[in-house]
């Protein structure tokens, strides 16, 4: 991970195809590896002895781009928080208390967990929706998995995982979409619904348990079992594809007629709020946030970048805000710090 949490990873570059809804694309592969208990069940020396090893391999020549392992027993909760800002661990993986470790290239575009819930969790992300090009690159780190780690596999089940519907091609394809259009036009629930109709998830920005903060929304598959890979990437990609023609059409529904003064309001409201305000909370930071990557987007907001907002985004949350700080801060010190930031990045 670098040193400087200002820089934005791959999940913010802000710049692949359809970059103003879909923020990025994740696939991730659930592995195991042969001779060992899941993660869950093993003894703290039987963790701390695979994750080890399997630190030793990721870091050998045939891993390129070059990874770094950031053992998390080893760094401050400030630091778990960070990672988790940036999408390279999970909530899970930080509160873990196992031997577990992360390995990170430089660009922040490949993170391979060692010991959340399975052995390895490979993820590789793409900026905007990216679908087929996140897996190639998720398929070329996999065979060099399969070349140098005996991987837990079953010619009947595919790879065996620890959640039964990881099961199979272990095979997890998620993308984040911003979508305050459905949020506004209070369609979202009936968008979810129709995703989860054919086996999809819809969640928060996080992903399982979170909430959608800033009118982002993670959509993947739920189960792998039985699926093949062009199955699960043809589902996800259809059904992504159609949410951003959706989110499009009531975009342009909210600046035609009557609702065009309401929408408006609502963009430069929220604009004033935060080169304004003195106290922000995360939530109003990011509901303000969203209002404004709208305007932005929709070309009725002029004067500020995808980057800027980006910036926001990430530097504005808990964990990134105390790194900058250095130093633990109270829930009041985080607000009055953020609204600083804030004020800095967009220009009060």
């Amino acid at each position: 991970m670098h040193e400087d949490s200002t820089q934005l990873g791959e999940w913010l570059r802000g710049d692949g195809p359809d970059c103003g809804i879909s923020m990025c694309t994740r696939v991730r592969l659930a592995r195991n590896v042969q001779g060992y208990r899941f993660a869950p069940t093993m003894s703290p020396e039987e963790a701390e002895e695979l994750q080890t090893y399997l630190s030793a391999q990721l870091t050998t020549e045939p891993f390129q781009p070059k990874l770094q392992i950031v053992a998390l027993d080893a760094v401050e909760p400030i630091e778990r928080q960070v990672l988790i800002e940036r999408h390279l661990i999970s909530r899970e993986m930080a509160n873990a208390e196992r031997s577990r470790s992360v390995a990170i290239d430089d660009a922040e575009s490949v993170s391979i967990m060692i010991n959340e819930e399975d052995h390895i969790r490979a993820q590789v992300f793409r900026s905007g929706f990216q679908v087929r090009e996140a897996y190639a690159e998720a398929e070329r780190l996999d065979e060099l998995l399969l070349a140098h780690i005996p991987l837990a596999f079953s010619e009947e089940f595919g790879f065996l995982t620890s959640c039964p519907t990881n099961t199979g091609t272990g095979l997890r394809v998620s993308v984040m979409l911003h979508l305050p259009g459905l949020v506004w036009a209070d369609e979202i629930e009936k968008a979810s619904n129709t995703a989860q109709k054919i086996h999809l998830a819809v969640r928060g920005l996080y992903g399982e348990g979170s909430r959608a903060l800033g009118d982002f929304y993670q959509v993947s598959n739920q189960v792998t079992l039985g699926c093949s890979e062009r199955r699960i990437l043809d589902d996800v990609h259809a059904a992504v594809a159609r949410l951003i023609e959706w989110e499009r059409e009531v975009r342009a529904a909210l600046l035609d007629g009557e609702s065009r003064a309401r929408t408006l309001d609502k963009v430069h409201r929220s604009l004033g709020t935060l080169r304004s305000a003195r106290i922000l909370s995360s939530d109003e930071c990011l509901a303000c946030l969203s209002a404004i990557r709208f305007g932005v987007e929709q070309g009725v907001l002029d004067g500020l970048t995808h980057e800027q907002l980006n910036r926001v985004l990430l530097q504005a949350q808990p964990g990134h805000l105390q790194r900058l700080a250095n130093t633990e801060l109270t829930p009041t010190e985080r607000d009055l710090r953020r609204a600083d930031l804030v004020r800095g990045i967009l220009g009060e």
